[in-house]
């Protein structure tokens, strides 16, 4: 493996900063200093040292299933003291963790996390289309004129937002249950769609990202994902990245 990868896997830096690293003679390998960012090591047998300190890279990636409660934040920390998805996840700490996309603050249900950026950019970026599905309740009622919109395709504040499939769960004089399902990842993407019709939504929880479900996990608390949860995914990331090949 060569080094600057290694040092990336180990969380140090990205490979950019690795390369840098290198470069200004921060990184030695068996005790001996290398400025060389194209070395090569032996992950198994060789000890690397950056400022003096040994690392190891994260050999095994990391899948947690976490269902985020509303009132907290999908970072690492807030400038204004608010609490953080972090704070419910102190067990699984020092795996180099990341939120794959967000909920916000006012938002709550399935959140994963994990250290394999792959899966993260095929599950985020708005070109994999991946399904996204959601509980929504909105205040009032909502017409079948405003369905077929919303599964026509929206657009406010002058961005447009894909077709969605959404349909009615339950629906009384104050107020509406719906469940909807949505592809493109934007930014309060499923409050923003119904905006875009006039909606205000009071209530929105994430229950499935594809096929993966929150299933009955309580709310503030968090899982690994099982090994057949896993082997989903990486199906499903195979699946997609190969079909952006052809």
């Amino acid at each position: 493996m060569r080094i600057n990868k290694y040092i990336a896997e180990a969380g140090v830096a990205s490979r950019r900063n690795a390369d840098q690293l290198i470069k200004d003679g921060k990184v030695s390998v068996n005790g001996k200093k290398i400025t060389e960012c194209g070395v090569d090591i032996n992950v198994e047998n060789d000890v690397v040292h950056v400022d003096g300190v040994k690392i190891t890279p994260i050999r095994r990636y990391t899948y947690i299933m976490f269902n985020k409660p509303k009132g907290c934040i999908t970072t690492a920390q807030d400038e204004f003291g608010r609490k953080t998805v972090f704070d419910y996840l102190e067990q699984f700490a020092g795996k180099g963790l990341f939120p794959v996309g967000r909920l916000d603050y006012d938002s709550e249900g399935l959140l994963l996390l994990t250290n394999d950026g792959a899966l993260a950019q095929v599950l985020t970026h708005p070109s994999y289309e991946v399904p996204k599905t959601y509980l929504v309740k909105i205040e009032g009622t909502i017409s079948d004129d405003d369905l077929k919109k919303i599964r026509a395709g929206v657009k406010f504040d002058g961005v447009r937002y894909a077709p969605a499939k959404v349909f009615i769960k339950e629906q009384k004089e104050n107020f509406t249950r719906l469940e909807i399902t949505v592809t493109e990842g934007k930014n309060r993407e499923v409050r923003k769609i119904f905006e875009a019709v006039g909606k205000n939504v009071v209530f929105l929880c994430r229950k499935k990202i594809g096929e993966l479900a929150l299933g009955g996990l309580s709310r503030g608390t968090a899982r690994y994902l099982s090994d057949k949860e896993i082997a989903y995914l990486k199906a499903f990331q195979n699946a997609v990245t190969d079909k952006k090949r052809r």
